[in-house]
């Protein structure tokens, strides 16, 4: 059988696609290498331990409440149908400056009033009762004397030709119904007594709601909330509705901040904290911590502790409930070294350590730290951290002890540290920095297989 073969023409035609095949290939493997390798490229951005001044704090959010609060209530049911006076002379109202036993407000006490009346009449019939009770115990027993000296007289006498044994049992039994009814006199008067006393408490609880209709302050105070208008009913019952909220003194304030439950060991009765107000967002408030309220709040999991803050408020700038941001001093430093936090955060990856140090940073890679550091640092009651400083092409681990954080900066000590030294902070791709400053310099020495971070 005859096979045909490709003429000329068709073979360097089938050599040419085969050709550019394999040289698009080649184009796009080259792409991806080069944009993989500008993508892994990395530098490094340092940070330099600096010396100053750092201040703990714990931040929170809480509420300026009064120090002392008095909610105003009505014991009696009925109509508001005026409202008092506050120190001014005007007809209270929110912000009204008032006096202890000032008249905040009255309720209508016709009723009242009736009910008073009434018992006062009920307590006069009363005491006339007792009037007669006794009277008629007087007449009673001056009949059972009688009876008593004839019984005595009888008795002597005996059933005899001076004396019938039917005059003998009419004695008898003269000074025994004499004696009973002495008796039944003095529970009478009794009765009548405590007819008295159950009418004074009646006139007295009659009075007291009479009373109870005027409504006066029990503090010296400023009103700041008024929960009734005149011509509203108020309905006394178990819990006595509210009429006025008042303020004893508005120049002492607490703020009650809510502290979580991992920041809550660091707070303490006496300790120092400032806080600002959005009212005020150029003025720096002080105070310091009152109590620590033992009720624990959880909220969707977390668990916080209030924190009273008690605070002076002389020029009565601040008002009760304002939001403020509250900062709780931990501790103070002055002249320390301080490096920032990100430094303490960031971990390479093994192929940048000093080989030196590798072995040991494998061996401590859950830590995070050397043993000799965490060791020492325990000892003291301090935290432990590692730093990254360069040493040569690669970087090496320097062991701190850990001190207190202001949330940016942390006083750092150990052996080696000094004012100005570098540290690795972090890392960016050479890919970002060259498209804000340009392609890399070919002469940049190349680490870690082909990568190479430069200081940022």
């Amino acid at each position: 059988m005859w096979k045909l073969l490709p003429s000329g023409k068709a073979l360097w035609k089938n050599k040419f696609i085969a050709i550019a095949v394999v040289a698009v290939i080649i184009l796009l493997t080259s792409i991806w290498v080069w944009r993989a390798d500008k993508q892994d490229s990395l530098s490094y951005s340092f940070a330099v331990v600096n010396r100053g001044d750092l201040q703990a704090t714990i931040t929170a959010t809480g509420t300026v409440e009064p120090e002392e609060l008095v909610d105003v209530g009505a014991q009696v049911a009925g109509k508001i149908t005026v409202f008092g006076k506050d120190k001014s002379g005007k007809t209270v109202d929110y912000g009204s400056v008032v006096e202890a036993g000032a008249i905040l407000a009255k309720i209508d006490d016709a009723i009242y009033a009736a009910e008073a009346a009434q018992a006062k009449a009920q307590l006069a019939q009363a005491k006339a009762n007792v009037q007669r009770a006794e009277a008629e115990l007087g007449q009673l027993r001056a009949k059972f004397l009688q009876a008593e000296r004839d019984w005595v007289r009888a008795r002597k006498l005996g059933p005899s030709d001076a004396l019938s044994e039917s005059d003998y049992d009419a004695a008898q039994s003269a000074f025994e119904v004499a004696k009973a009814n002495v008796d039944v006199g003095r529970a009478t008067l009794l009765q009548a007594k405590e007819g008295v006393a159950q009418s004074e408490a009646a006139l007295s609880r009659a009075s007291q709601n009479l009373d109870y209709c005027t409504i006066k302050a029990p503090v010296n105070g400023v009103i700041i909330d008024r929960r009734v208008n005149i011509g509203q009913t108020v309905v006394a019952s178990l819990n006595a509705p509210s009429l006025f909220l008042i303020a004893k003194d508005l120049t002492r304030l607490q703020i009650w901040a809510p502290v979580n439950e991992a920041d809550i060991g660091n707070i303490h009765p006496g300790q120092p904290v400032t806080f600002v107000v959005d009212a005020y967002p150029r003025d720096t408030f002080k105070g310091v911590v009152g109590k620590v309220r033992l009720n624990a709040t959880m909220t969707q999991n977390v668990v916080t502790y209030t924190v009273e803050v008690n605070t002076d408020n002389a020029e009565q700038k601040l008002i009760p409930y304002l939001t403020a941001n509250v900062r709780f001093l931990v501790a103070k430093r002055q002249n320390v070294l301080l490096v920032p936090n990100a430094a303490l955060r960031w971990r390479p990856q093994l192929a940048q350590i000093a080989p030196d140090f590798r072995q040991q940073y494998q061996k401590d890679e859950s830590t995070g730290v050397l043993r000799t550091a965490s060791a020492k640092a325990k000892k003291e009651e301090w935290g432990v951290g590692t730093l990254w400083v360069p040493k040569g092409a690669y970087i090496q681990p320097m062991e701190v002890r850990l001190g207190p954080s202001d949330g940016t900066f942390t006083e750092v000590q150990g052996p080696g540290l000094q004012e100005g030294l570098k540290v690795v902070a972090g890392e960016k791709r050479l890919a970002d920095e060259e498209n804000s400053s340009g392609s890399p310099s070919p002469f940049t020495p190349k680490l870690f297989g082909g990568k190479a971070p430069r200081p940022h």
